[in-house]
């Protein structure tokens, strides 16, 4: 994103959080961010902090560093750049509101919700809108009758997938084709939540397509991209992030007309039902008895390679108009 903003009309000022929570002011050269297989990007501590407005009558951005403190000058609006807990998850959001900073995408409430499958699940499901079966595991009720849970779960039938209640990028995620690896499958997801999702693997086709708010309200849905894994057991994060091989991406995919309406008012019902704001990408299964959603992503990926936005562009929105739009939206939706 900081190769494809526009430099004529934003200045960036690049906040980092390292792996300890501490705000750095980082570098804003784009090749400081790329993504090798071999050697992850890292903000790494460099002895700077970020300080955030002491009050909400203040939009003043100031650093810390070996040489004293200094002012960065008015901050307009945050774009919120993050996936997972304490970033997409509606925590970062609460502190952007308490300091009256305007900001990019969802809001709380819906960033809570997007962020944890079961309540997503829970919630498209009230509004009317198919999902995929899942149970819905903790360490605790597995204790307390490991027999009525593990009945409760065969009967989802195999394959199954098991993924931590809130976590992103397909990380923790497994796929279960004989009972006997659930156990193991559990395990990598609790090391990632403390509760743990076991859904009904659907068979069909894994299609995506974003939806994002206009400037003065209402929201648009893109064409559709598809997911064809070949080569893996499913989309994974090296698939997502590293373009490892066995995936093939495919934007516009190919749906008939009604097949990309229906596809399109889905997707807006399921932007809607959980209040969303500004963004978000809604991921589905088109099977023969018409589409299942998986999940909604709230800040989807911004990778040259992310379907989000691959379907924008192929909608007639360059990516550097994209990001202009998204902050055009927080900015003039101001403090929340």
């Amino acid at each position: 994103m900081l190769g494809a903003i526009d430099p004529d009309r934003y200045e960036v000022i690049p906040v980092g959080v390292t792996r300890d929570g501490a705000y750095v002011l980082e570098s804003d050269d784009p090749s400081r961010f790329a993504l090798d297989p071999d050697a992850l990007p890292e903000v790494v501590d460099n002895g700077t902090r970020v300080r955030w407005p002491e009050s909400a009558v203040s939009r003043e951005l100031r650093v810390a560093d070996a040489d004293g403190e200094r002012s960065l000058g008015d901050v307009d609006v945050v774009f919120p750049i993050l996936h997972g807990r304490f970033g997409e998850d509606g925590t970062i959001q609460g502190l952007l509101e308490l300091i009256g900073l305007p900001y990019v995408g969802n809001g709380v409430l819906a960033s809570a919700i997007g962020m944890d499958k079961h309540v997503t699940k829970t919630m498209l499901e009230g509004a009317g809108i198919p999902v995929a079966p899942w149970v819905t595991l903790t360490r605790a009720a597995l204790e307390a009758d490991r027999e009525l849970w593990e009945r409760r779960t065969r009967a989802l039938g195999l394959p199954a997938f098991v993924k931590p209640a809130r976590a992103g990028s397909s990380v923790g995620v497994s796929k279960v084709d004989d009972w006997s690896q659930l156990d193991a499958a559990l395990e990598i997801a609790f090391a990632e939540d403390l509760t743990v999702l076991v859904e009904s693997a659907v068979a069909g086709r894994e299609i995506e397509c974003g939806v994002l708010e206009a400037p003065g309200g209402g929201v648009g849905v893109s064409v559709a991209g598809e997911v064809v894994v070949t080569g893996r057991d499913f989309y994974d994060f090296a698939a997502k992030y590293l373009d490892a091989p066995g995936v093939e991406l495919i934007c516009p995919a190919h749906l008939g007309d009604g097949e990309l309406f229906e596809l399109q008012r889905i997707a807006q019902r399921a932007f809607e039902a959980i209040g969303a704001e500004g963004l978000a990408r809604v991921d589905v299964f088109l099977t023969g008895e018409g589409f299942v959603v998986n999940e909604i992503n709230t800040m989807p990926g911004f990778t040259p390679i992310s379907m989000f936005p691959t379907c924008w562009q192929n909608s007639g929105l360059s990516y550097t108009d994209l990001i202009s739009r998204l902050i055009e939206v927080g900015h003039a939706r101001g403090p929340r």
